[in-house]
């Protein structure tokens, strides 16, 4: 699988495994399982989760997922902004690794801006990175001017992705994070990349999909994965789903697709506010 070079010097797959969701429905826990250790078969050894989703139930879940295997994956979590205290982010940390079975959480992720102040949080983070509990650490749902002021403070230099919504209809960041997060050699990790499904009934993109012989969904994350500095990670419980999406890798736009897909999801025209989800 394509790999993307994080600033700190890993390389990690552009195609991973989202759990939003997961965790919530204990008689689902067996199918949700049995997904990601397909996705894992299949190569797609990122595995993103938060001690948010199910108030830790898909760490659970993930933790389950990858007994035997956690050599293979490349683990991904998140602290709530409330958590996010110098001790509290130590604590969350902990709770987390216990849920995972885990001795440590390979890229740790404040999930959204909050009234902590950030360098404390990146205090709590190097402090993690410092005891061996985490390897990385970086943010999610920060604008351009959020990573601005991160990488000034101390610490921030560190960060090491930003994960952000980004898909076909919701293309705001490309105004000025996009470009900046490039610039600076920061991967964009894009959640929601099929848009909850909400774009699949577009007709411009199901006819780029007759053309390669794909889905709708197939098509949404290959625009993303033809994309510089993007790893996309989108969640899927059943076996079909986890098969669509590893397949996608597969397929190349053309620069006709491209144009098509431009038209009926054109680029933002001007600064617009972050999407979040």
């Amino acid at each position: 699988m394509k790999k993307i070079h994080l600033p700190t010097g890993i390389n990690i797959p552009v195609l991973g495994q989202g759990t939003w969701r997961m965790g919530e429905d204990s008689s689902q826990k067996d199918a949700e399982i049995a997904a990601l250790r397909l996705g894992l078969d299949m190569g797609m050894t990122l595995i993103d989760t938060a001690e948010m989703y199910g108030e830790g139930g898909a760490e659970e879940v993930v933790g389950k997922a990858i007994k035997n295997r956690r050599e293979e994956v490349y683990l991904v979590s998140k602290v709530y902004p409330h958590n996010a205290s110098r001790k509290g982010t130590v604590a969350a940390c902990e709770r987390s690794l216990k849920r995972l079975k885990t001795d440590c959480i390979d890229l740790y992720l404040l999930h959204w801006r909050s009234s902590i102040p950030l360098s404390e949080t990146l205090e709590a983070f190097e402090s993690l990175k410092q005891a061996g509990k985490i390897r990385d650490y970086g943010v999610s749902n920060f604008d351009a001017s959020d990573m601005k002021k991160a990488i000034d403070l101390p610490n921030g230099k560190q960060i090491a992705t930003n994960q952000v919504l980004y898909n076909l209809a919701r293309r705001g960041i490309e105004w000025d994070l996009l470009p900046w997060c490039n610039q600076h050699d920061i991967p964009i990790m894009a959640y929601s990349p099929i848009e909850q499904k909400g774009i699949l009934n577009n007709s411009v993109l199901k006819a780029v999909a007759s053309r390669h012989n794909a889905t709708p969904a197939q098509i949404a994350l290959a625009w993303l994965l033809q994309q510089q500095g993007i790893i996309a990670i989108p969640k899927a419980s059943n076996p079909e789903h986890v098969k669509e999406n590893s397949a996608a890798l597969d397929i190349e736009l053309t620069q006709e697709d491209l144009s098509e897909l431009d038209k009926a999801f054109p680029p933002p025209n001007r600064k617009m506010s972050l999407a979040i989800r």
